[in-house]
């Protein structure tokens, strides 16, 4: 620990003495002889540190810093003996003069959480309001948190970053609470990262190489006033893109949330998944907060300094809303973008995540009237930082208020993106859409019409097809319309443009022929997906068919619409074995895993159609062939998209005499026959010819 000399006793108060401090370390800092507390606050003119003991309403102690002791340029610190190891602590900010006073928002009266804080008390139970001693009977909604001063010292033992490169990864997303909540999956602790550890088994044997987590930063789960207007019920917000602090893992993501052991059981879930190989990658969400706007809540950047956290006009003091939710953080202003790259390298150096996936990371590059920047520094300052340097970045490449940088993201070679124009293209193909041949042509090939030119390689582009916003992949082939009325919004939140097809009829449906050209229509997609060029990323639970009734932004949706049912992976066990094998398959390929857009070695690709050499590039074509070769003495591969709705005849590559054709999959067969496992392909008896059913993708491989 750190040591500070603490000759400059200012006062006393119980048994807490109190010293001058240090602006070094923003945050609660432990040291040899006590704890270094240190806030920015430019605006404030005075402050005061409250002490609570756990568990208590009153304060135990309010200790008013003096700024000729205590504060350092714009920064209040103080240093306390005598605390107890369990302390709480919230600040409050005030400020007596009327200059400018239309940007700011200080109440005095308010408890704020230092925005530095590694963990938070006073929500550790999920959508439970605590009640503290000395708490009278309270209507709250949302709960009162309080800044808490631990010890995260955890023996991380021989754990170190897996710097798998992001050529060869496979991400998948998934939702903390809901990937284990429903009784179904068996858990001891359903709903936590604890719980989480007991599906690391699974997640190993389906073969991804990175997990990546929706928000698991503090958030108010019981922010919503929406009711599901069909059984009364108060919504939730589940995903949690409403953050209330930046540093603290969520208390309620945990199975003993108290006391700071949300840091240590966090942190055991990172070391569980470094011992199975796989990644943990965080979706963060730096571009707004839980405040909202003038009329939503104060938690802590509203009351410590508000015209420097955020953007807002400095005439009428109103919040410029980028992000669709009230306000916009104000990224590139130099102490906030400090704040961001600290919290960065925190997640990196102390809870040992490998990546970081970005909410709405097009808002990092507004300046600080909202302008969108040409070399924005904070997105440059991330990219070049030392301690993040083989840290994975991950860009969702657009804001809510029309920015779209997909394939212009500012990236200085490091910034990869959410490829939405891959997703959109591949549903729109395999849905039976006309012209979309030579758009497929680039996904497949890691869409070097977006990352080429701008210095990037195929694996900058993250390919989906589905995420958490959007419907599952069960629903984009069971619903062609969002059903988001248990929303409380009359359905009209979620993107109406979805790309889908229900195969022939809306919904659920006991016709034998409907769900077998759904499945095989997942197939389809899972195939495409897993042998395009780039780095593929999988919504968890989209590989044991999990459906949410066509509820396309089941954000507040905190019950079986949003967890995952782990029956399915019984249910619909062949589809959970395509993927996995699907996984192994492509592990196995280098030619799917391009390092470069140039061919240099790395094998080449030709086009083709039903004919040899002639891809069909009418507007009314719906098929295309694609042979990408390697070495003489290295096995080629062969994919074979077919989305037209008859069966057509397709030529093979003509292969030297010494090697034959077989298959690996072919979506129209029933299982176990839709693919086959490494080492186990089927040689074909035609070698010249495949007939491709309608509606279903052909990979072969030569050998």
């Amino acid at each position: 620990m750190k040591d500070l000399k603490k000759d400059n006793l200012l006062s006393k108060i119980g048994n807490i003495e109190i010293y001058r401090g240090t602006p070094a370390y923003l945050g609660a800092t432990l040291m040899r002889n006590g704890v270094n507390l240190a806030v920015f606050s430019k605006h404030a003119e005075y402050v005061t540190l409250v002490i609570f003991k756990t568990g208590v309403r009153e304060p135990e102690a309010e200790i008013i810093l003096n700024p000729s002791y205590n504060k350092t340029g714009d920064v209040w610190h103080v240093f306390l003996l005598g605390l107890h190891p369990t302390a709480r602590y919230c600040y409050r900010m005030g400020r007596n003069s009327k200059e400018d006073a239309v940007r700011h928002r200080f109440n005095s009266k308010v408890p704020l959480l230092d925005p530095y804080a590694k963990a938070t008390s006073g929500a550790s139970q999920w959508g439970t309001i605590y009640s503290r001693r000395g708490d009278e009977k309270s209507k709250a909604i949302i709960n009162e948190r309080r800044s808490v001063i631990i010890d995260d010292d955890f023996d991380w033992g021989y754990d170190k970053p897996l710097n798998i490169p992001l050529k060869d990864s496979i991400i998948y997303e998934l939702h903390v609470r809901g990937f284990t909540r429903h009784p179904s999956s068996g858990v001891e602790n359903p709903g936590t990262y604890a719980g989480i550890i007991e599906k690391i088994p699974y997640l190993k044997e389906l073969g991804i190489t990175a997990v990546e987590l929706l928000p698991i930063t503090e958030f108010e789960e019981m922010d919503s006033d929406r009711v599901n207007p069909l059984s009364g019920q108060r919504l939730m917000n589940l995903w949690g893109y409403q953050p209330i602090s930046f540093f603290a893992p969520k208390a309620s993501y945990a199975a003993n949330g108290t006391n700071g052991r949300q840091v240590m059981e966090f942190k055991s879930m990172v070391k569980k998944f470094h011992e199975a190989g796989i990644e943990v990658i965080l979706d963060v969400v730096f571009n707004h907060t839980a405040e909202g706007n003038e009329m939503g809540p104060t938690f802590s950047f509203k009351g410590i300094d508000n015209s420097i956290y955020y953007i807002v006009d400095p005439i009428t003091g109103d919040y410029h809303n980028y992000s669709g939710c009230g306000n916009t953080v104000n990224c590139n202003h130099p102490v906030v973008r400090n704040m961001i790259v600290d919290c960065l390298r925190y997640w990196v150096m102390e809870m040992h995540v490998d990546g970081f996936r970005f909410d709405l990371a097009s808002i990092l590059g507004r300046g600080r009237d909202g302008t969108v920047l040409q070399n924005p520094p904070l997105l440059e300052r991330i990219a070049a930082d030392p301690i993040l340097a083989t840290t994975k970045l991950i860009a969702e490449a657009w804001d809510a208020a029309g920015l779209y940088q997909v394939g212009t993201f500012p990236n200085w070679g490091r910034w990869a993106e959410w490829n939405g124009k891959f997703r959109d293209d591949i549903r729109r193909f395999v849905r039976g859409e006309n012209g979309l041949v030579p758009a497929l042509m680039k996904r497949l090939t890691g869409s070097p019409d977006l990352y080429e030119k701008g210095g990037r390689e195929p694996y900058h582009s993250i390919n989906f097809i589905t995420s958490h916003d959007g419907f599952t992949l069960k629903d984009l082939v069971s619903y062609n319309r969002k059903h988001n009325e248990i929303n409380g919004e009359d359905n009209r939140d979620g993107s109406d443009d979805n790309h889908s097809w229900n195969c022939g009829r809306e919904g659920h449906t006991d016709s034998w022929d409907i769900n077998n050209l759904r499945m095989r229509q997942m197939k389809n997609l899972a195939a495409i997906l897993l042998f395009s060029h780039g780095v593929p990323m999988i919504l968890g639970g989209d590989e044991m068919g999990r459906s949410q009734q066509g509820n396309n932004n089941a954000y507040c949706q905190d019950n079986e619409i949003s967890w995952v049912d782990w029956k399915l992976t019984e249910k619909n066990a062949d589809l959970v074995r395509f993927f996995r094998l699907f996984i192994r398959f492509r592990k196995k390929q280098s030619l799917l895993k391009r390092e470069t857009f140039q061919e240099n070695g790395m094998g080449s690709v030709t086009w083709h159609g039903v004919k040899l050499d002639e891809p069909d590039l009418d507007v009314h074509s719906r098929t295309l062939a694609m042979l990408q070769s390697g070495a003489p003495d290295d096995s080629d591969v062969y994919l074979i998209m077919n989305s037209f709705y008859e069966q057509l005849r397709f030529e093979l590559p003509v292969l030297p005499h010494y090697k034959k054709w077989y298959r690996v999959v072919d979506t129209n067969l029933a299982p176990p026959h839709d693919i086959e496992d490494v080492g186990e392909e089927v040689v074909l008896n035609e070698q010249k010819f495949y007939d491709v059913s309608a509606r279903s993708v052909l990979i072969l491989i030569s050998k």
